[in-house]
């Protein structure tokens, strides 16, 4: 009995998912805005109100490659605070994760601490998936398009399309490996992800379209709403407004992103040691 409930593949429920996300998010609600305050909010807007002019040449220019010109620009006198962004970003979403998921309470403190434990982990994890794409994907695509055979480059893109996003879905609960399982090594994370989304491939990806089509088109009508209203305003009011609310918009996206993922984890995971052994006490 207990081999098989070993290998017993958890199915998704994407209802009883969205409730424990947004659970999760009610039940830890004080931590959850002083954490993504600090970590996803201030950082967003610093780095849109360091940059609002040459975001706002790219935007206006018809040529793709001037476009491109004009943000390799961008990234290349500011990568600094993209990398600060960055940083800051990983250690708040495994932060972020803890206090979601952690039946010990940590602190806000605490699970900063787990987050700045674990980014190196994630970073190295995120850069093994991003040489697996390039060596196994990336690399035939180049070779098609340096043949100039059309066709074949047109079939290898489409199949690189499916792969990486059959990718995205395995990996995705890389983050909550570390975060909340504790595992660390990321040649021992990567393999588990992998083993918590068998059998729920597709769901886990109608799950994650939904959740993206739902918000991101809510952050749209949202952001064009306001957008109308501080063009009226004009000047730097106008770029601060905006980019507030673009900050403000971004935040709660990820915020409930991460509370899906949690969610996700939690469920395909099943109960904790910690968590039965509390049951029967």
């Amino acid at each position: 009995m207990g081999a098989r409930l070993g290998t017993e593949i958890m199915k998704l429920d994407m209802g009883a998912a969205w409730s424990s996300a947004t659970g999760m998010l009610s039940a830890n609600k004080d931590v959850v805005l002083v954490v993504a305050g600090v970590f996803f909010f201030l950082p967003y807007l610093a780095l849109t109100l360091l940059v609002p002019q040459a975001a706002q040449a790219a935007q206006g220019q018809a040529d793709p490659e001037a476009v491109m010109a004009m943000l390799a620009d961008v990234y290349a006198s500011h990568w600094w605070a993209f990398l600060l962004v960055s940083v800051a970003q990983g250690i708040g979403m495994l932060a972020l994760l803890a206090l979601l998921t952690d039946r010990r309470r940590p602190t806000v403190g605490e699970a900063l601490g787990l987050g700045a434990k674990g980014f190196l982990p994630y970073l190295g994890s995120q850069l093994l998936v991003g040489l697996c794409f390039g060596v196994g994907i990336g690399v035939p695509v180049v070779a098609a398009a340096a043949s100039g055979i059309g066709t074949l480059t047109l079939v290898l893109g489409a199949l690189a399309a499916v792969a990486g996003i059959y990718l995205f879905v395995k990996f995705s609960l890389i983050a909550q490996v570390i975060a909340i399982d504790g595992i660390l090594n990321p040649l021992k994370v990567l393999p588990r992800s992998w083993r918590l989304t068998k059998g729920n491939s597709l769901r886990l990806f109608a799950f994650y379209f939904l959740i993206f089509i739902a918000l991101g088109i809510a952050v749209l009508l949202i952001t064009m709403v306001f957008g109308v209203v501080f063009a009226l305003l004009g000047g730097q009011m106008e770029v601060l407004g905006n980019g507030i609310v673009g900050s403000v918009m971004n935040t709660v996206f990820v915020v409930i992103y991460l509370a899906v993922l949690a969610a996700v984890h939690r469920q395909l995971a099943g109960p904790s040691a910690e968590a039965m052994s509390e049951t029967f006490e």
